[in-house]
Formats: C-alpha cells, sequence, structure tokens
C-alpha cells in the first residue's frame, strides 16, 4: 500500500514495484541488525522446574534484562542452568514478570552458545516455531543484538535491491537492536507510556550519507520504525545527525515534529503499540486509519509477516 500525504492518495502495488514509487537520489536507510536467539529454556539448579527466559535487553557484557516464565520461579538469587555450561543467577526482581539475570559468559562466547542452544524469538501471535532462523531475518542483517526482527526489511530481495541501486537509489545502514518490550501492548494513557532504552549504532558512513541528503534537500526514507527512531533520536537542532552509540527511549507520538524523515516503509502493527503510534504520527491520524480500513477491506496481511506500507 502506498500512501501519498501531500495528495492524499492510497495507491495497491506489489513490492518489487517500489523503485517505480523512488526517485534518483533517495535515501533508503536501514537496520542491519540481526536477531539472536533470544529464547532460552532451563532448570533450576535447585529443583529441577523448567524455566523459560527470554531476553529482553543486554544491560552489559553479562547482564541481561528478561522476561521469565513461570515468573514466579524466579526469585531474588535464583540459578537457572542450560545446555552447554551456560547459567545465570537473578539478581533483581522486577514487575510483571521482568527479571535482571547475570549470566555466567558473555561476548562472542555467549553469542555462540545461543545459537547453539537458543530458540528464535517471534511474537505470541505466532504459534508456530521458526525452524530456519533466516525466515526471521532480513537478507542484510549483520550485527547480531536484536531480539525481535525489524520486520520492515522483510520485503527485500537482492533483486530490489539491485533495481534501487540501478535507479540511482543510495542506500546506508545503522544499527538499533530491538528490544521484544518495544512490541508490548501499551495500557493506560499511551502519553505516560515508556519505551525501554535500546542500543543503537549510527556509523560516519551513515551520518555523512543522511547530512548530504538532508542538504541538498533529497528524500531520507527511513525503512522500519526502529530506523526512524534513531534517526529523530540522534538528529539536533540544526538538522544535523553526528555518528553517535548509545540508548534511545524515544517514544514517537502523533504531534512529533519529524526532522529527518520524508518517508517511511513499514508493515501493519497491532492496535495500542508504540509502532503503530510512531507510523500514526507521520502519516497523521485519519489518513492512517482510511488506510487502515481498507487494508482491511483488501485483506491486506498485517503484522510482522504481512505485507509493507510505503508512506512518502
Amino acid at each position: 500500500m502506498v500512501l501519498n500525504r501531500e495528495k492524499g492518495t492510497i495507491e495497491h502495488a506489489m513490492f518489487y514495484m517500489l523503485p517505480q514509487f523512488l526517485k534518483e537520489g533517495d535515501l533508503l536507510v536501514f537496520n542491519k541488525s540481526k536477531v539472536i536467539k533470544a529464547r532460552l529454556v532451563g532448570t533450576k539448579r535447585n529443583g529441577g522446574a523448567r524455566v523459560e527466559l527470554l531476553l529482553i535487553r543486554r544491560l552489559d557484557d553479562t547482564l541481561w534484562e528478561v522476561i521469565a516464565r513461570p515468573a514466579k520461579r524466579l526469585k531474588l538469587g535464583t540459578e537457572v542452568v542450560f545446555a552447554d555450561g551456560l547459567s545465570c543467577v537473578v539478581e533483581e526482581v522486577l514487575d510483571e514478570g521482568f527479571r535482571i539475570v547475570r549470566f555466567s559468559v558473555g561476548g562472542e562466547r555467549f553469542l555462540s552458545i545461543l545459537e547453539s542452544i537458543g530458540e528464535v524469538p517471534t511474537p505470541p501471535y505466532i504459534k508456530r516455531k521458526i525452524k530456519d532462523p533466516s525466515l526471521y531475518q532480513t537478507i542484510y542483517a549483520e550485527v547480531p543484538g536484536s531480539v525481535a526482527a525489524p520486520t520492515a526489511g522483510f520485503h527485500f530481495t537482492d533483486r530490489v535491491l539491485e533495481e534501487l541501486r540501478k535507479k540511482g537509489i543510495k542506500m546506508t545502514f545503522l544499527i538499533l537492536h530491538v528490544g521484544a518490550a518495544t512490541f508490548l501492548p501499551v495500557r493506560g494513557d499511551i502519553r505516560k507510556h515508556k519505551v525501554p532504552p535500546e542500543y543503537y549504532e549510527v556509523p560516519e558512513e551513515c551520518a555523512l550519507e543522511v547530512n548530504s541528503a538532508l542538504r541538498e534537500g533529497r528524500r531520507v526514507i527511513a525503512v522500519g520504525t526502529t530506523t526512524t527512531r534513531v534517526l529523530e533520536s540522534v538528529c539536533d537542532d540544526n538538522g544535523v545527525i553526528s555518528p553517535k552509540k548509545g540508548w534511545t527511549d524515544l517514544f514517537i507520538l502523533p504531534g512529533f515534529k519529524f526532522r529527518v524523515l520524508k518517508g517511511l516503509i513499514t508493515n501493519f502493527h497491532l492496535p495500542r503499540t508504540t509502532l503503530l503510534a510512531l507510523v500514526s504520527a507521520f502519516a497523521g491520524e485519519e489518513f492512517l486509519k482510511r488506510a487502515y480500513e481498507i487494508a482491511v477491506k483488501e485483506r491486506y496481511r498485517l503484522y510482522s509477516f504481512g505485507d509493507a506500507m510505503l508512506i512518502l
């Protein structure tokens, strides 16, 4: 689905037709974070009860925030044992099943163990386990760290990327390691909702490409809400972005003033999520509502493995 904000029009197309809607000099910005196998199943050291952990975000080399199931089994100081010599200890008990745990190893060794014994995390509405991890990965994923995929990138194929290059459309990459908490439903007053911080990196090459496009009046088009949040987080008051590493908890709501974005490629999102709020802020609430009504009527596929929306 293609939304033109200026004209107020909505068109239907196939994703391979994307180059037809872009023009020479447009800059596409991608998130090259790679999904890790962030679901771990282990047993309590004393008692042997089964425990499942979903990694949410890394706090330091061995310290992680996780969601525990069943949470009541993981009290302060509880040790959980996994395969391949991996274990963890609960260092802090948080609300709603969240825990802070310290793993016995970190770094590349930890990632190697996850690759061996972990499972691919998927949203709760996907009931079947993904046997082939590449199905929950963008083709340009490179830097391990996400516990949920930046799914707007699922639609890109080598052929589409090549057609974009032939048309003179530029591309650059940044990193935001997606945390599963981003996708949790918003409860209560959405304007009081807090987005858990997520780690990002903006390489020098990316900053140069984006700043060049902004100076020259070329469109910067984000592939996904994750990319959007990074770009708008690192833009200063003068409309310039710098190479940076850090954490962002930016929550974009309707009324937000976009300083970088002129276009967005995204999927169709669940109601009452921070993702839908961001897209609504960019497209306009009434325009997006009309687009979703049409999407439902036309039987578009929704959510992580669903269809895409291009907003210009």
